[in-house]
């Protein structure tokens, strides 16, 4: 078992509320876009390379990869925080 850290739970900081929430908003868009594109198929939509299609076609292969970096950015950040509480404690 790991012993607890003597000063209690490790502040959350700045940088880990901006990377989890711009991950988890890049994520939700990219997820609205995938049901815009399957949505809009029997709504009527049958070219896709004009207006504001292309971006919402291409944002989820963009946005997802993004996503994942992000958290896995914060989970190392994390890690790595908590380490050198424990450590110093």
């Amino acid at each position: 078992m790991s012993t607890p850290t003597s000063g209690g739970d490790v502040p959350i900081r700045t940088v880990d509320r901006f990377l989890a929430f711009t991950a988890l908003g890049l994520a939700a868009a990219a997820i609205v876009c995938f049901f815009a594109v399957i949505i809009a198929r029997p709504a009527g939509v049958t070219d896709f390379s004009e207006g504001i299609w292309p971006l919402i076609v291409l944002f989820p292969a963009i946005a997802l990869p993004l996503a994942f970096i992000m958290i896995v950015i914060l989970l190392i950040v994390s890690f790595v925080r908590r380490a050198r509480a424990n450590r110093e404690g």
